[in-house]
């Protein structure tokens, strides 16, 4: 019998692949946006900035009701959020309105996903977690693939109101159709992590793991946040302007926007790929090396001209954001139980993720100052050093279960 743990799995990935794969066409609606309306990308990119930053700090909340109330109602009423607010920018005509519908509305939805769908398989598995966070996490990373060049044809055949519509339709249904497949943990059916006949030692030993106020007091936590925040700041910079980067470059709308599959289809092999080593070589050094390998992505990006180096410079990319994404819940598991997962997890992704807001809207503004996003890349690139050295600093000894 298949253990239930991997239903909650695929579900995680059906949610994320819809809500990221729609949060990831930003870019090619951004372009559509710019050429109709004339607006400066810095003034764009910051509803994009505001959008980063209400996600954030919605997750912490979206985490905390996902270990109480557990996580079907809150990605229900997500998805009504996420889906409605993209329905809404189909109506915009004034550069406040993206700042309330998709920096505000959106944000509140989105915010239900990421926290809820990886604190709850953060729940269901230990020894396999990594795997598991891997196979979930290729939602978010298989929708960054697939949707922005359904999203340039789209706009191409309905105008970029009508995709809006049309992408919007579509995550209200797929999100509340799949959420009530997602159950909080396996005691909640009599089960134990990974299908085992009995609850791990650890966990056994610990009560299943530290709460906030507890976790807040161990230095590892606050490292942990710090080395997120320092990797996390510029990781929105390509996601939000490769699409105008590339056309910058001199390449058509549609290989721009494929830019982002590439981009995408790294991020899918890299949460497969360093899911399953982080679950034999250990989490930290696995999340370390992929932070140098955003470093050096960033580099490629100043020297990236031709499309076959920037597709394979936003391949890289992806593997390595897709690493760390994955890997950070489960780290949080790993060094302080899995019982308050969402709670733990939804603090430090506010933390580092709202600071992170700031990264495309400073990239837009240096572009604007400068013409170039070459200032940007190089910033970003030190961003992933720093972190490298924070996650190195590290030490798995306050492990809580």
């Amino acid at each position: 019998m298949i253990f239930h743990g991997w239903r909650i799995v695929a579900a995680a990935f059906v949610i994320l692949f819809t809500a990221y794969g729609a949060q990831y066409c930003f870019g090619v609606f951004f372009t559509a946006l710019i050429e109709e309306f004339r607006w400066s990308r810095a003034s764009l990119a910051g509803a994009f900035s505001l959008y980063v930053f209400g996600y954030c700090v919605s997750g912490f909340p979206a985490g905390r009701l996902s270990d109480t109330l557990g996580p079907r109602r809150v990605i229900a009423a997500g998805g009504l959020l996420l889906g409605g607010a993209m329905i809404a920018m189909a109506t915009v005509h004034a550069l406040w309105q993206p700042y309330v519908f998709y920096g505000v509305v959106a944000a509140l939805g989105m915010g239900t996903a990421y926290v809820p769908c990886n604190a709850t398989v953060v729940k269901w598995f230990s020894a396999r977690r990594g795997l598991a966070m891997g196979l979930a996490n290729t939602g978010a990373s298989a929708g960054t693939f697939v949707l922005p060049p359904v999203a340039q044809l789209t706009v191409s055949g309905l105008g970029w109101r009508g995709a809006y519509v049309v992408f919007g339709l579509v995550v209200l249904v797929v999100v509340n159709a799949v959420a009530p497949l997602m159950r909080r943990d396996p005691a909640s059916l009599g089960l134990h992590p990974d299908g085992a006949p009995e609850p791990p030692p650890a966990a056994s030993e610990s009560g299943g793991g530290l709460p906030l106020g507890a976790a807040v007091r161990r230095g590892t936590f606050w490292l942990l946040g710090a080395a997120y925040t320092a990797t996390w700041l510029p990781v929105f910079i390509p996601l939000v302007h490769l699409v105008p980067f590339a056309r910058d470059l001199g390449h058509p709308p549609l290989a721009a926007a494929t830019a982002v599959s590439a981009l995408g289809a790294g991020a899918l092999v890299g949460r497969l790929v360093m899911g399953w080593i982080s679950d034999r070589l250990g989490r930290r050094p696995t999340i370390a090396v992929s932070m140098l390998l955003q470093a050096a992505a960033f580099l490629a990006f100043t020297a990236a001209h031709d499309l076959p180096t920037l597709y394979a410079t936003a391949f890289l990319f992806g593997y390595s954001y897709g690493a760390i994404t994955t890997l950070f819940p489960a780290i949080v598991g790993d060094f302080f139980g899995h019982a308050h997962a969402g709670t733990l997890v939804g603090f430090l992704f506010m933390l580092a993720g709202s600071i992170s807001a700031w990264g495309p809207l400073a990239a837009g503004a240096a572009y604007d100052a400068t013409g170039s996003y070459h200032r940007a890349f190089v910033l970003s690139a030190g961003c992933n050093v720093v972190a490298f050295g924070l996650m190195l600093a590290c030490r798995p000894a306050e492990r809580a279960g």
